[in-house]
Formats: structure tokens, sequence, C-alpha cells
């Protein structure tokens, strides 16, 4: 049939082959035998009684054979059953079944007829079909292997994809003239640090002189270190759209296979491709699948793939041979991890650190997602800016979505910011599980412990104040605390033990009302209990421990199999870190009991309203102690999770 475009299809000789095949096969198969009618033993019978037969031939014990006599097939060719015989037998054919019944009833029939016909045994081998029988399985598999041939054969120019003698090519992907990436730096917002040191090295992939003449090299990699979702990969994929070089990108996990020796052999053919086409850019995304630091212990690891692979990229990125013009990118979220060897001056120059976004950076975020949805005019982007600290591009970029799906659950023509605040809360603490069966005594201790943490909180001056708190059980929580803290870089003794203090807010006011204590406290002691020890231990915040600090940044200690300390400094430790715990309950408890009519007023409007806010603490306690107007961010406090379902949750 003829191609769209009046093109014919091209000749390929393998139709002739096949046509050949099928018409061989269709031979053997159906042969030239005469035209014969299958009929059954009653008929037989009849042309018995007749005498019409010639001879009965019985063909491997299964069918049998009828001939009719010369002058009798012309009367039977006129028959409209029997059209087409020919005086060439056998005319009828037909199943004998049991040969052993089959011969009784011929012999009976002929007896009770007086008539005499022949009766021969035949054994018949059709050796086309034996032939085929033997030669079908291996016919199958000539015709698998062709075509996996033929697929490796087409893949032999390049590329992974082309077959099981390509398992060792580089499945990276390249972006060129051909196939440019569309992200640039203005799509990138926030991250204007990170922007700057990429932005030279795009600098000099595009105007090279203006550094080689004054003797300056561009560093030969980059390596994007920052927490999941700060935008690492959407920042090279900024490079790759505003370098206009060759640019290749590819997963660390690609280079691990189950084949020995396939990790390196790819990351030979990786740096080939990038030299062909220099000068480009080369990212490997999440490079700890290959990057992690090699054990020390010999007998585990001395034929391991995955190290096998790391000793070939450090030889590819500094090694003997030189790799003018391909400058190498990378992106992980465990820096820690890494092999020390891969992240020396010459391998990667540069660690560019791409953090959370701040209060400025957040907005620039929001405003990048909001231009794609239908938003209120009176929306206030500082104010959302405001209400997600701690959030990274990917977080905002749910935030947005999450809010466009609320608005339009409710049937809404725009976003507004109620949508965003239930977006935030959605996020943050989870579904609202209205449905979820609490009994009144369950909800009273609840209302009173969500109402200690809030009162401590806003009484206490360095402690983050109380925005919003809820008793509406949301995932695992049975309530929730909005809090409203500020975005520092340092945090002195007096803040961290205020915070610990409001922290066991909620254990003290079920101590001072009901005389009993809830499993719903188990976040707030897990929470407090590392805060102590790392204040002792980490923080050197202790006057019996002194000025010292055991916290490892490099990760080691994590594989150490002792601590960095004896076992009587162990036991200043615990003893100073209960101290602490127990200053700060007591601190929680005196602060409860001086405004108990307070805390009362407060977890009764709780359970009344079930969400209460800022506004009703102001009007039950007054201004905060230090109140200061300036900008601050809102921050939830974790969600307890409840050893047991008739436990009371934060």
């Amino acid at each position: 049939m003829p191609q769209p475009g009046g093109k014919r299809p091209r000749f390929n000789i393998y139709w002739i082959w096949m046509a050949l095949a099928i018409g061989i096969l269709s031979w053997g198969l159906l042969g030239n035998d005469p035209v014969t009618r299958t009929v059954d033993w009653n008929e037989v019978k009849g042309m018995i009684e007749k005498g019409d037969l010639q001879k009965i031939v019985v063909i491997n014990k299964e069918n049998a054979e009828v001939y009719l006599k010369a002058d009798k097939v012309k009367s039977y060719a006129e028959q409209k059953n029997y059209q087409g015989l020919t005086e060439q037998g056998p005319q009828f054919t037909f199943t004998i079944g049991s040969l052993d019944y089959f011969q009784h009833e011929l012999e009976n029939t002929l007896t009770e007829y007086n008539q005499q016909v022949p009766l021969s045994f035949e054994t018949r081998r059709n050796m086309w079909s034996e032939a085929l029988s033997l030669l079908f399985p291996i016919i199958i598999l000539l015709v698998i292997w062709w075509f996996l041939w033929r697929g490796m054969s087409r893949g032999s120019g390049g590329g992974a994809g082309g077959g099981i003698f390509n398992v060792g090519k580089a499945k990276a992907q390249v972006f060129d003239k051909d196939a440019k990436v569309e992200i640039t730096f203005k799509d990138v917002a926030g991250l204007e640090e990170a922007k700057v040191e990429i932005m030279e090295i795009v600098d000099f992939l595009k105007n090279p002189g203006k550094y080689n003449d004054l003797g300056g090299k561009i560093p030969k990699g980059a390596l994007l270190v920052g927490p999941p979702g700060t935008g690492k990969t959407l920042l090279a994929k900024a490079v790759a759209g505003e370098a206009n070089v060759p640019f290749f990108s590819i997963s660390g996990s690609d280079f691990v296979e189950m084949f020995v020796g396939v990790g390196a052999s790819r990351v030979r053919d990786l740096f080939r491709q990038a030299k062909e086409k220099a000068p480009c850019i080369v990212f490997i995304d999440e490079i700890d699948a290959i990057g992690r630091a090699r054990s020390k212990n010999v007998g585990f690891s001395s034929n391991d793939e995955r190290e096998n692979t790391l000793n070939q990229l450090l030889t590819e990125m500094d090694g003997f041979g030189t790799n003018v013009g391909v400058i190498i990118l990378a992106a992980t979220n465990r820096a820690d991890i890494l092999d020390k060897a891969l992240l020396r001056a010459g391998r990667f120059d540069r660690q560019i650190n791409v953090e959370l976004p701040d209060l400025k950076e957040r907005r620039e975020i929001f405003e990048v997602h909001l231009a794609k949805l239908k938003l209120d005019p009176q929306l206030d982007r500082d104010f959302l800016a405001r209400q997600t600290p701690g959030f990274s591009g990917a977080d905002i970029a749910n935030v947005c979505n999450e809010a466009a799906l609320i608005a339009a659950r409710h049937d809404k023509k725009q976003v507004e910011k109620a949508d965003f605040l239930s977006a935030i809360d959605r996020i943050i603490g989870g579904l609202e599980r209205k449905n979820k069966i609490i009994t009144p005594s369950e909800k009273r201790t609840i209302a009173y412990h969500e109402a200690g943490h809030a009162t401590v909180s806003w009484l206490l001056e360095h402690a983050n104040p109380l925005i919003k708190v809820t008793i509406i059980p949301r995932g695992k929580a049975l309530g929730a605390a909005w809090y409203l803290p500020e975005e520092r870089q340092i945090t002195t003794t007096e803040q961290m033990l205020d915070e610990m203090a409001s922290i066991l807010g909620g254990r003290a006011s079920e101590v001072l009302n009901f005389g009993t204590i809830s499993t719903g406290a188990l976040n707030d002691l897990e929470r407090v209990t590392k805060q102590a020890y790392a204040m002792v231990s980490y923080y050197g915040m202790s006057q019996k421990i002194g000025n010292r600090s055991f916290y490892d940044s490099t990760g080691q200690a994590d594989m150490a199999l002792s601590k960095p300390y004896s076992e009587q400094t162990a036991e200043a430790i615990d003893d100073e870190a209960n101290k602490l715990i127990k200053s700060a309950f007591d601190r929680a408890t005196q602060t409860l009991e001086s405004h108990r009519a307070g805390l009362t007023e407060l977890a009764e409007l709780l359970l009344e309203r079930e969400v209460i806010f800022a506004e009703d603490l102001e009007k039950i306690f007054g201004k905060r102690k230090g109140e200061i107007c300036k900008e601050s961010e809102v921050k939830v406090e974790e969600p307890m999770i409840p050893q047991s379902d008739e436990s009371a949750a934060e």
C-alpha cells in the first residue's frame, strides 16, 4: 500500500525470502493430495452392502482410507454430496477409533452382506511435518537472534540504547543546538549567591578570552550542595539554557549496573563524548550514588563495583589525561558522605551551597509560581512569604498548587488568602480529620495540653509566640500549634531554655490540672531530650562539662564502635541533661501556676471553638513581655505521634 504523500514503500530483499519460505511450508503441509471426503462408518457400511468398495487401508492405526471400484466412482461423483471425486483414490476417509473394534465391526458387516473387501495396514510419516517440528524451534531462535543482532548493529554507532554490546555506553541526555533547554536564570528565583558563582562559569564558556588574557583558569568542577527541593537541578537546567554549549545530563545511579566493569566503562564513554564536543558541561545529579567514601576494609571492598566506578571518575576528572573545555557540575544533598578525593581542588574546585530560601527569596519564588494562578487582586505576597519559614522552593510550589486545588474544590473563581493558609496547614500538619472519634475526656486533655504550650510560649520572653492553636486532629496528631519564631542564625542559652519550657508546657498542664500524665507528650519529650543533650554535649552550654563539643561534622563518628568520651563524662552528660529538663519543667509548671485562671479560660475557649488565635491570647494575658513589632515568620510545632489511640497528642 502506498504511504501518505505518494511514496512507495522501499523494496526489501527479505520479502522474497519470506514469501519463498511460506510457499515451501504450504506445499509441504498441504501437498497435492487428491480430493477426499470425510464420511462415517454408517456410510461405509452402505457402500459395503452395495458392493462398491475396492479396498480399505488403515493408516497409522488411526484413520481409514476407502477406495471405490473404478466403475463406481462416476456414479458417486454425480451425487451432490460427493461432487469432485476423482478416480485416483482414496475417495473417502474416516476415523476408526479403536482398531480392534473396527476390525470386529468390519468382519461382521462383510459376513452379513457376503462381501469381500481387502483390509490392509500402512504406517506413513509426514516428512514435512516432522522436519518442521524439528526445525521450527531452531528457526524461532534464529529469527530472535537476527532481530537482536540487527538492533545491536543499529546501536553500534553511539548512544546507550543500541543493545547488549552497548551496555557500557553512557546514558547521558545531550542538550545542544538541536535540543535546547528553554529554562534560563530568569526562571530561577532566589539563590542569588549560587547564581553568581554559576554565572561565572557560563560567562567563561561564552567569553573565554577575558579570563585567558589574565592567565586565569575556570574551575574544573562545581558541586551544588543543599537540602532536597532547594533548586539544585533547576539551577543546572538554567546553566544548560544559558551556556549555549553542549550539556550532558546524567544521574549518578545511571553508572551503577549489575555487570562488573560497566560503571567504569560508562564513565569513560561519558568523558569521551564530552571531549569530542568540548567546550561543554557535564552535569551529574545525585553524585553520592557513586561518590560515597570508599571503605577502609579491604576485605569487603576489594572488588566493589561502585568503588571501581568512583576510581574511574576520579581518574577522568583529574588524571594524566586532559579534559580541556569539559566542566563538571554535580549535585547532592549528602556532601558529608562523599569521598575526600572527589572533593579536593582540581576536581571540584568550588562547593556552592544552595540553602533554604530566606524571606526575600521566598517572596521571589512565590512570584514565579503565582504567575500561573488566577489570584485574588488583594493577595499579599509578603504575607505568604512570612507564613512559610523553612520551606524550600519545591515546598512553595506545592503550596501554590495545593491552594489552587482547595479553591477549585470550593468552586471559587480565584485563589484567595484563606486557600493559601489552608494549603500551608495541610502541608505542615496534614489533612484535617474531623470525623476521628475522640471521647470528651480525651478532648479535654488535648485542650489543656495545647493551652499549656500556648500559655508558656506567650508568657516567656524568649519563647516563640503562638499564632494559632487547634485541637482538630491533623494527620497522626490530635492537635497542633503554630508559632512565630525569629529567623536567626544563632541561638542563645536563654532562648533555648525558654523553648524547652514551652515544649514541656503541655505535660506540665496535664499534671497541674488532672494530676496525671498521658502518652500525648511523646513528641515533646523527644524534642526536649534531644535539645538538652545537644546543649550539653554539642554546644558547650553546661558549666560542669565545660567548653567541649563531641559533635563530629565529618560523620565518621557514626561508624565508630566507642564513644569519644569516658563513662564518667557520659554520666556527667546525663546528669546535666536531666537538670536542664527538670529546670525547664519546673519553670513551665511555675508559669502555669501563676497564671492558672488564664490557662483555664484559654483551655475552655479552645474546647468551645477548637481553633484560637494570637488575638485571643492577648485578650487573656495582655501583650507579650518585650514584644517588638517586626517582620517574623510562622512556624508549626512538630505534631505529636501518640503511642496509643487513647492518648492525647499535640
